[in-house]
C-alpha cells in the first residue's frame, strides 16, 4: 500500500479493475495519505470523504458484476475549486462564495461520474483562477520545494497531482494555468482545443479565454482523463461536435513520420541556460525517435501577452459584474486590479485587440500547414520562486518570459500538452510543450507518449 500513490492512473486502474485491489482500498490510502501530508501542502479546499468512500464501494460492486466502464473505473481523481459539485461546495478561490454549494454538478463531473472515477475532493486554487491567491487563503506548497512557485491558478491541482493525493485532477488554463503548475510540479498537462471541453459548471474567469482539462503523470494518464470529459454537450454552445478520437488507441504510433516546427530564436535563446539545455536534449530525443524539426517563424506572443491582459479583463469584468464593485471589500488586490483595467477598456481598444487575436488565430493555424506540432518551452525561467514572482506584475522581462510561451495559445484556442524534460541543478521540475493544430490532441499525445517512453522525467517524484 505504501507504494500506490506513486502508480500511474492507467496502472492503478487496471489494478483495480483486475481485481488485484479494492477501489476502496486505493481511496482509503489516499485520503490517509492527504490526512499526513496536507496540512503541510495546502492543496485541497475540500475533502470529499464520505462521497469518495461511497463511490469506490460502487464501483467495486460494478466491477465484481463484470460491469467495466473503461480506464477511470474505480480511480480517485480530484477537482480544481470552480468545478460545480453540489455535494461540496464552489467557492472558485474566493472568500465570497466559501460556502457556496451550485444546484447541479458540472458536465465534466458527470461524465467523471459516468467513467466510474472516485472524486475525492476540490483543489485549492487562486482567487477566480487569476494570478493570486487570495490573502485569507492559505496558498499550496510546492512538493518539490516550499520556496518553489507552485504555477497558477491550478496550483493546488498540481501539487495534490505531484504529491500523490489524487492520480490526476482537473485543471483551468486561460493564460496558462494548466501548463504553470505542471511545469512547476513536474506533471504532463492538456489544454485541450478551446470548446473541445465543456466549461458548462465552471465558474469564468474570461469565457473565451478559458479552457478546462486534465492534470497527470504522464500522457497517457492525461489523455485517458480528456476522454472522459471531451465532447459536445448541448448546455455548453461553444463546445465542438468535432468527433472526439480515441487517444489512447492512437497515442502508440510514434513520431518517426512527424515534422515538428522549432522557431530557434524564439524557443531556446530567450530562455535560461538551464531551460535551453532540457529543451535541447528533449529535441535531441525527438529527433532520434524519427521526428524532423522544421524552421519556422512564430508570430509575437510578446505582443499577445501584453494584449492578452486587455482581453481577459474585460470577460473578468463581465463575469464578475454583480459582485464588483459592489463587494469590492472581500476581492483581493490581484483580483481588483484586473478587474478595474476591465472596467477601464474602450469599445474601440476592445474591438482593436479583437481584431489582433483573430490575426494571432491565423497566423498560428497557418504554421501547420508545414508541421504537424510546435515545439515551446513551458517558460523562459526553470525553478521559479515565490519571491521572485513577486516582481510579476512590475518587472517586464519576467512578465514577457512567463507568458510568452502560453498565453498566445489560450487566445488563439490552439491545444499544447506540457510534459517534464529536465531538472534545475537545484532540483526543481522543467518541462516543456508540443503545441497542435485545432482539435488535433491526439498529435501531441502521440509525441508526448513517445518521448515519455524514453525518457524518465515523468516517473520522478518529490521526496515527501
Amino acid at each position: 500500500m505504501n507504494n500506490l500513490h506513486y502508480k500511474s492512473l492507467l496502472e492503478i486502474g487496471r489494478l483495480i479493475q483486475s481485481g488485484d485491489i479494492t477501489s476502496v482500498a486505493v481511496t482509503e490510502s489516499l485520503l490517509t495519505r492527504i490526512d499526513t501530508l496536507d496540512s503541510d501542502l495546502h492543496s485541497y479546499f475540500y475533502v470529499m470523504r464520505d462521497s469518495a468512500l461511497k463511490q469506490a464501494a460502487e464501483a467495486d460492486q460494478e466491477i465484481a458484476a463484470g460491469k467495466l466502464r473503461g480506464p477511470l473505473h474505480g480511480v480517485p481523481i480530484a477537482l480544481k475549486d470552480l468545478i460545480w459539485t453540489k455535494d461540496a461546495p464552489t467557492s472558485h478561490g474566493m472568500i465570497i462564495h466559501k460556502d457556496h454549494y451550485p444546484a447541479e454538478d458540472s458536465t465534466v463531473v458527470d461524465r467523471f461520474r459516468a467513467a466510474g472515477a472516485v472524486i475525492l475532493g476540490k483543489l485549492t486554487q487562486t482567487e477566480s483562477a487569476f494570478a493570486d491567491h487570495h490573502p485569507e487563503i492559505t496558498r499550496p506548497n510546492n512538493p518539490w520545494g516550499s520556496a518553489l512557485w507552485t504555477g497558477v491558478s491550478s496550483s493546488g491541482s498540481g501539487v495534490a497531482t505531484a504529491a500523490g493525493l489524487c492520480y490526476g485532477a482537473i485543471g483551468t488554463d486561460t493564460g496558462g494555468s494548466i501548463r504553470f503548475p505542471s511545469n512547476a510540479n513536474g506533471l504532463t498537462g492538456i489544454k485541450p482545443t478551446w470548446g473541445r471541453v465543456t466549461r458548462h459548471g465552471a465558474c469564468e474567469l474570461a469565457a473565451s479565454l478559458d479552457h478546462i482539462g486534465p492534470m497527470a503523470r504522464s500522457a497517457g494518464d492525461a489523455a485517458a482523463m480528456l476522454q472522459a470529459i471531451a465532447g459536445r454537450d448541448d448546455k455548453d454552445p461553444t463546445s465542438s461536435s468535432e468527433p472526439v478520437p480515441d487517444y489512447l488507441a492512437l497515442m502508440t504510433r510514434g513520431v518517426s513520420k512527424m515534422r515538428i516546427g522549432l522557431d530557434a530564436g524564439w524557443a531556446l535563446e530567450k530562455v535560461d541556460a538551464e531551460t535551453r539545455a532540457a529543451l535541447e536534449s528533449a529535441i535531441a530525443t525527438l529527433t532520434s525517435l524519427g521526428a524532423t524539426f522544421v524552421d519556422i517563424t512564430v508570430p509575437d506572443t510578446e505582443k499577445a501577452a501584453a494584449e492578452w491582459s486587455a482581453l481577459c479583463a474585460v470577460e473578468t469584468a463581465l463575469a464578475h459584474e454583480e459582485t464588483y464593485p459592489a463587494q469590492k471589500d472581500q476581492y483581493g488586490p490581484g483580483l481588483s486590479g484586473l478587474l478595474d483595467l476591465g472596467h477601464q477598456v474602450t469599445a474601440l481598444e476592445y474591438q482593436r485587440l479583437l481584431l489582433s487575436r483573430a490575426a494571432l488565430r491565423g497566423d498560428i493555424s497557418a504554421l501547420f500547414s508545414k508541421v504537424d506540432l510546435i515545439l515551446a518551452p513551458a517558460t523562459a525561467y526553470a525553478g521559479l520562486t515565490w519571491d521572485t514572482m513577486t516582481r510579476f506584475g512590475t518587472d517586464q522581462a519576467l512578465f514577457n518570459g512567463v507568458l510568452r510561451y502560453t498565453s498566445a495559445f489560450d487566445a488563439s484556442g490552439h491545444p499544447t500538452i506540457t510534459l517534464p524534460c529536465g531538472m534545475t541543478s537545484a532540483g526543481a521540475p522543467i518541462g516543456f510543450q508540443l503545441v497542435a493544430a485545432h482539435f488535433d490532441e491526439t498529435a501531441m499525445i502521440q509525441g508526448a507518449w513517445a518521448y515519455q517512453q524514453v525518457t524518465e522525467w515523468h516517473k520522478k517524484h518529490p521526496a515527501l
